[in-house]
């Protein structure tokens, strides 16, 4: 009996539905909710991460939209929670195969803010100090292994030029 209960738990707890007008435009726009589930998309994009590299890139969500997010996001299917457990905690979000469908959106949502002059990625990069992971300065468009830079050899430092010690006393 408590295992019949817990799987309707389960299927109580699934898939949110969409009721405002049947539209699947409605409908993909409540599961996307508001801004920050498409950004937890775009810093899912490159692969998974944890809760305190997800709060560091989405800078000033606060900790607790941050996990209502992640929470209504799981429950719908567009990320998966892995929990390794030990102590402390380590908590790791990825997308899921429906996740990674909204990546296009993403894309359009780029060209979107280009065209219409929102922002450029330079501004990412100057107030954030680097390109978000979905930033096609960031990566290669055909791969997203990063390369190391190459190193380049330097010149050795040469001493600063120091004045010539001067022991008179200037009298004013």
């Amino acid at each position: 009996m408590c295992g019949r209960l817990k799987s309707a738990r389960r299927k109580e707890k699934g898939l949110r539905r969409r009721k405002i007008d049947g539209c699947p435009i409605a409908g993909a726009l409540q599961l996307i909710g508001d801004k920050w589930t498409m950004l937890v998309v775009r810093d899912l994009f490159a692969g998974p991460k944890r809760t305190t590299e997800l709060l560091e890139d989405l800078h000033p969500i606060s900790s607790r939209t941050l996990m209502g997010r992640l929470r209504e996001m799981e429950q719908d299917e567009l990320i998966l929670r892995n929990n390794y457990g030990g102590l402390p905690r380590r908590v790791e979000y990825e997308l899921t195969e429906r996740g990674r469908r909204l990546i296009p959106l993403l894309d359009a949502l780029m060209k979107a803010g280009q065209a219409l002059d929102c922002n450029e990625c330079e501004d990412r990069k100057e107030s954030a100090g680097y390109y978000c992971d979905f930033c096609p300065l960031s990566r290669d468009e055909t791969s997203f292994i990063e390369v190391p830079p190459p190193v380049l050899e330097r010149e050795p430092a040469r001493e600063p030029m120091r004045r010539q010690k001067d022991d008179s006393i200037v009298l004013l």
